[in-house]
Parts: structure tokens; C-alpha cells; sequence
């Protein structure tokens, strides 16, 4: 007999095209500040949340992915062009969702923010909030320097 999943969290795109479900918490709720995540939300950062690949599922719609560098995926509606989420094409790497997308972005507060390398100098924005370089870890520093955009 197989198990039933109960979402811990929904969302979906503003056409209502596209939608999800986490089947757990959202997990390492940040923001990054790097060119990419800013260019791929056309935002100043990206704003994301994360489950285990596997707690994550599409509910409704096929969304779009733009493989924005030869390690990760983006996904996104392809009729109004919401920016849905992010992850590295490893078999155990976590699914991130943008949390503007999330039915409740209140249940993904941000813990800590990536990429400030990047951070604009105008955008004061949670302070408070632990910050990290892009590559300051060992292990995070060679995984990224294989990496080739496909961002133009």
C-alpha cells in the first residue's frame, strides 16, 4: 500500500498555470545575492526556500527549465513567466522554490543570505541576517569552479 503525502506547503505561479506542493516544512529559507539569481528574477536577489527532492512535487502544469550553468536548472511559467525554482542537478541536492511564490511566503523566513559578493550597494536589507561569500567553503569553492554559465 502506498503512502499518501499531505503538502506542508503549496504555490504556484500568478496565471495559476503552474503549481507545487512540499511535503515537508520549506527548509533553508535565503536569499541570494549573485549575478545569476539576480538575473534570472530580474530581481535584485532571489528569494528562496528548499525541501529534499523527493518532498517536492509538481501538481498542476509543466513548467519551463532553463539549465542556467552546467550544474543547475531553473523552472518557471512558461505563460506568465513567474521564476519557480532553482536546484543543482546532483541526485541529493535540495529543490528551491522562490518563496514569493509560495501560497504563504510568511512559513519560509529567510536564515541567511548568499552571494553578497553581489549585493547591491543601495539594497539594505536584513541586516541582522547571517551572510556568506560565494567559494568561502573548501568544498562549495571546487564544486563552483567548474560551473559555466549559460546566462548571457
Amino acid at each position: 500500500m502506498s503512502e499518501v503525502k499531505s503538502p506542508v506547503a503549496t504555490g504556484g505561479c500568478q496565471c495559476g498555470a503552474v503549481r507545487y506542493a512540499l511535503y515537508v516544512a520549506p527548509e533553508n529559507s535565503h536569499v541570494c545575492h549573485c549575478r545569476m539569481c539576480q538575473r534570472a528574477t530580474g530581481g535584485v536577489f532571489a528569494a528562496l526556500a528548499g525541501a529534499p527532492k523527493s518532498e517536492f512535487a509538481w501538481t498542476a502544469g509543466e513548467p519551463g527549465v532553463f539549465k542556467s550553468s552546467n550544474l543547475a536548472s531553473r523552472h518557471y511559467c512558461r505563460d506568465c513567466g513567474t521564476p519557480l525554482s532553482f536546484t543543482y542537478d546532483l541526485p541529493k541536492a535540495r529543490f528551491y522554490v522562490t518563496i514569493g511564490s509560495l501560497d504563504d511566503p510568511n512559513a519560509a523566513p529567510i536564515i541567511i543570505q548568499y552571494g553578497v559578493e553581489s549585493k547591491l550597494d543601495w539594497v539594505k536589507f536584513c541586516e541582522d541576517v547571517p551572510s556568506e561569500v560565494t567559494g568561502n567553503d573548501p568544498q562549495a569553492a571546487e564544486f563552483l569552479a567548474t560551473m559555466q554559465s549559460n546566462q548571457e
